[in-house]
């Protein structure tokens, strides 16, 4: 599967957000933090405890939207994300390439986040279809990932999932 590259990572900084351990006091700080790559320069990563709780719950809209069994259901948690984007496209050139970027640049941090979430999630679904967003199947993993496979069969959201999920098989069979 192909996508363009701002929003293929757009998508992975949702996927990671939907991943990421939010709950502790500091686990959004600690997020923004770790990927201020996203944010204009100067963009100050302090949120207010409000502001903190928005963020998390962008996460569980993303992983909402992910856990989604039809296209209804997609749609309607995709379409609560996307209320909570204030989108302001513009084009740029920064890192050499010319790109789009989601959100404005003098956006606060939430912002920025949220909508380059929203935007970044919408443009795979809508393009590539809601079955693209999967959970972990795993025992023990509940990530979400996106199936940028060719014939969309993917099951786990890394290598590391789907060998130990192919030796736990092996062995309950050796077992047998």
């Amino acid at each position: 599967m192909n996508y363009d590259t701002y929003g293929s990572s757009a998508v992975e900084l949702a996927i990671d957000l939907a991943n990421a351990d939010l709950e502790p006091v500091d686990g959004v700080s600690r997020f923004l933090a770790s990927h201020d790559e996203w944010f204009t320069p100067g963009t100050s990563l302090e949120l207010t405890p409000s502001e903190a709780e928005k963020a998390l719950a962008t996460a569980l809209l993303v992983r909402a939207v992910a856990l989604a069994e039809s296209q209804p259901e997609v749609l309607t948690r995709l379409n609560q994300l996307l209320a909570l984007a204030r989108p302001r496209p513009y084009a740029t050139d920064h890192d050499g390439d010319l790109h789009l970027h989601y959100a404005r640049p003098d956006a606060p941090a939430l912002e920025q986040l949220t909508t380059t979430v929203a935007m970044g999630l919408s443009q795979v679904v809508v393009q590539h279809g809601w079955q693209r967003l999967g959970v972990c199947s795993a025992e023990g993993c509940d990530d979400v990932y996106v199936d940028t496979s060719r014939n969309a069969s993917r099951r786990y959201c890394s290598n590391t999932c789907a060998s130990r999920s192919t030796v736990a098989a092996y062995r309950a069979r050796q077992k047998s």
